[in-house]
């Protein structure tokens, strides 16, 4: 059965193009575009990881990350964000909220990303 990521980002190319390369990799990818889908889909589906982007229309990535850590029922999936926000007191939010990892959208490749993603899953 395939690793299944949530994968929360509202630019389309990238999220696209995400959605692709992971699922080459043999990944099964859920795409939502806004803070307010996140729930509603960890309500509905069993996620292995959520790649989070935080500026998001609606609720934002730290907003949604903190209704799931509060939640008993999704806040062990463990979250990477990838994000254009690379201020020192983002990434220590994003870590404070249980992120396992923090990649600055502009300074990391897609490749990176990809491989971070198969090894932190197991493949």
């Amino acid at each position: 059965m395939p690793k299944k990521i949530l994968l929360v980002e509202d630019d389309q190319f990238l999220s696209s193009l995400l959605q692709t390369r992971l699922t080459k990799e043999g990944l099964e990818v859920v795409l939502a575009t806004n803070g307010d889908q996140v729930l509603q889909l960890l309500k509905e589906n069993k996620f292995d990881l959520i790649l989070m982007d935080i500026i998001l229309p609606g609720k934002s990535g730290f907003e949604a990350m903190e209704e799931i850590v509060a939640s008993p029922q999704y806040g062990q999936t463990p979250i990477m964000i990838i994000s254009n926000l690379g201020q020192e007191q983002d990434v220590a939010r994003g870590k404070e909220l249980g992120a396992v990892e923090y990649f600055v959208k502009a300074q990391t490749p897609i490749d990176d990303l990809v491989a971070k993603v198969r090894g932190f899953l197991g493949g």
